[in-house]
């Protein structure tokens, strides 16, 4: 007699605490250098999202230090980075250029109560229903997108900046493959920026993108009025906001999970996003959400694990930009390039596009993945790919299904009273059921019938109407229809609905 051998299950790799990272000083350091090199990225980001939102650079540089610090107490997902956002500025931006800062941050802060209220509903539990062609879609999009925000920074420079960022790249590349004691993004920004300022090369930096704060962020109260009318205008761009930033924050979370092999809380993720985004609002932020490009420079090239680095990256954000501005002013733009480059490329699920690949996988599955990427690339709206990725991979679905379910006839013309036996396989759902009522033969069938659904399940009001209308047009010709074989619930639901939709047709 052999033995069955079963393949042990997937273990979920236990990745270490604050407090295990505060008592290991290797931890503790590559906590601390990721945060820093994070801090370092955001920078030109947030002053760059802050101009498409139509707002001065101190309110992007704000909103992404106070989301990065309330994220590391509040939020789901160890390492991931929350500030301001591409996607949330573009969503946002005429509120600040039509009605003024103070709708604008009342906007902001509609949004943060919107998605505490949607965590509260169970929204992160819809992230069940986002299929793996739509996710492999998402990561090369964002992969795409990472890279293509980098060519305006490659366009119409100096020279100098080309090979700038080819030595970049080389260090990102290869100092990983020698050690990793020391984050290779900071390696390369340190040695860039010292190479820019000794041999006094002349290429754009991050003073170039915009002015710097010098003061720490104030409170801040919006002055509008309490009323519908204030609503009716927040309320549509708040709840954009709202839907974006959460479909992209727990889709990054979904992404830093598998790149990690944990665990996360989608829920507290959901509702911690909304209190950053209140937090951000009251100290006059613009908002945001989860930030794909800067969490993957954390997580996947700096190797960072835990709250820490979330927490310092927001700190580093606030002392560098207020205390060390100047020294922040000098780091070349072509560093920070390289560094978005290779996250681009390490973000890119390659495997997906091989050859083999793409002949094992279902032609629907491919068509669902490049469907999800075109869109949010010509979008520039990952909320938007995702959305249609994701209706589009529920009609395939729907389609494929829906030949699934089969009627098989036989008669039964010797027995005491002649029969016809209709045996019904398959899922019983709108698609599959709504040519349900053309397989029977009304006219040439005996006066009895029996419907056999022992292997098939009803699963909604539209199959329930589809049986009634067999069973009316049955009746219309003296004949009598009897259902055997439901299961417990099929029967249950069938009996609640049976006769009551309407007449059949």
């Amino acid at each position: 007699m052999s033995a069955v051998v079963t393949a042990p299950p997937r273990r979920v790799r236990i990745e270490p605490t604050v407090l295990q990272a505060l008592r290991s000083p290797r931890l503790l350091t590559r906590e601390v250098l990721a945060g820093l090199v994070v801090a370092i990225a955001l920078i030109p980001e947030a002053i760059a999202f802050s101009i498409i939102a139509g707002v001065d650079p101190r309110v992007g540089l704000f909103s992404s230090f106070v989301m990065a610090v309330v994220i590391a107490f509040v939020g789901g997902r160890p390492a991931m980075i929350t500030a301001a956002t591409g996607a949330v500025a573009l969503v946002i931006a005429p509120v600040a250029r039509e009605y003024g800062m103070d709708y604008f941050i009342a906007t902001v802060l509609l949004a943060g109560i919107i998605q505490v209220l949607l965590a509260v509903l169970g929204v992160a539990k819809l992230m069940r229903f986002i299929p793996r062609s739509v996710m492999v879609g998402f990561v090369n999009a964002l992969a795409i997108l990472i890279f293509l925000s980098q060519m305006p920074q490659l366009v119409d420079v100096p020279w100098a900046v080309y090979p700038l960022v080819a030595v970049g790249l080389l260090i990102l590349f290869l100092l990983p493959k020698i050690t990793r004691v020391v984050p290779a993004p900071l390696v390369a920004i340190i040695l860039l920026t010292a190479a820019v300022v000794v041999f006094a090369i002349s290429v754009p930096t991050v003073g170039d993108q915009g002015a710097l704060p010098r003061s720490l962020p104030e409170l801040f109260v919006p002055n509008v009025p309490l009323s519908f009318e204030t609503l009716g205008i927040i309320g549509p761009y708040a709840l954009a906001v709202a839907v974006v930033g959460l479909l992209e924050s727990l889709m990054t979370a979904k992404l830093v999970d598998d790149v990690t092999d944990t665990r996360s809380s989608k829920t507290r993720e959901a509702w911690g996003q909304g209190v950053a985004n209140l937090a951000s609002g009251f100290f006059g932020g613009m908002g945001g959400c989860a930030m794909i490009g800067q969490t993957m420079i954390n997580v996947k090239a700096s190797g960072a694990r835990t709250r820490i680095s979330t927490f310092l990256a927001g700190v580093f954000l606030l002392v560098l930009v207020v205390v060390l501005g100047d020294v922040v002013a000098i780091i070349p733009m072509a560093v920070l390039v390289s560094v978005m480059i290779f996250v681009s490329v390490a973000t890119f699920d390659w495997h997906s596009i091989r050859p083999s690949t793409l002949r094992r996988l279902p032609l629907s599955e491919t068509a669902v993945m490049v469907v999800t990427v075109a869109i949010t690339v010509w979008t520039h709206n990952l909320a938007i790919g995702v959305v249609v990725g994701v209706v589009m991979a529920m009609v395939l679905f729907a389609r494929r299904v829906a030949h699934f379910a089969t009627v098989t006839r036989t008669t039964d013309a010797g027995a005491p009273e002649p029969t016809a036996h209709y045996r019904v396989d398959g899922e019983l759902f709108f698609a599959s059921s709504n040519d349900l009522t053309t397989q029977f033969e009304y006219t040439t069938d005996p006066d009895r019938i029996v419907i056999d659904l022992s292997r098939s399940h009803v699963w909604d009001a539209s199959t329930v109407a589809a049986l009634d209308a067999i069973v009316t047009k049955y009746e219309r010709l003296g004949k009598k229809v009897v259902f055997e074989g439901m299961n417990d619930e099929t029967t249950a639901f069938h009996g609640r609905l049976s006769g009551g939709l309407g007449a059949g047709h």
